[in-house]
């Protein structure tokens, strides 16, 4: 069984009012996304994948990651969460893990946990709110939205006798806007 570790970054960040896309914000004197690329990789899944679109983040990808370009980002995230399934299915991996490259502190932990799972749906929570990352077993990617702005959520609320929540450490935050941004720097 391999289980691919699947960071979702290829939206427009519309909310984050700045010269810069969200993704390449600092945070801690790093961009955003960084700090969830490092994770994600000290997780030691095997393997890791970024869906990018509208920013440009392959200079910040350390060697060894994946980069799925997704060219209908602007169709919404289900077709990242589909190019990144496409992939996997060809890889022949058993599992993903998908969290946003938006949400700097998801602990390796998280990722790691998750992913030793073998629950069709296992959902990380946050003292009992439901967050990201989310594992999705192949028995399940089939059932997955190909269109429109939501990824495993829809699938999650239609099928709650497939999701098991797993209790994680860390925070689910995410950087929407500037404000966001300004309370964690």
């Amino acid at each position: 069984m391999t289980v691919a570790g699947v960071l979702l970054a290829a939206g427009a960040g519309t909310r984050f009012v700045s010269s810069n896309h969200k993704l390449l914000a600092e945070l801690g004197g790093r961009a955003v996304i960084v700090h969830a690329i490092e994770s994600l990789v000290a997780a030691g899944l095997d393997e890791v994948l970024v869906v990018t679109g509208a920013a440009d983040v392959s200079a910040l990808l350390p060697a060894g990651v994946v980069s799925i370009a997704n060219p209908d980002w602007e169709q919404g995230q289900a077709t990242s969460l589909q190019a990144a399934v496409v992939h996997c299915r060809d890889a022949g991996h058993s599992a993903i893990v998908v969290g946003l490259g938006d949400q700097p502190f998801i602990e390796p932990s998280t990722w790691r946990r998750l992913g030793e799972l073998d629950e069709p749906i296992a959902v990380a929570t946050y003292e009992g709110v439901r967050g990201n990352p989310v594992r999705l077993d192949a028995s399940v990617w089939d059932l997955l939205p190909t269109e429109g702005d939501h990824g495993a959520r829809a699938l999650l609320a239609s099928r709650p006798d497939l999701v098991t929540p797993v209790a994680c450490e860390g925070r689910a935050d995410d950087i929407d806007t500037t404000e966001d941004l300004d309370k964690w720097n």
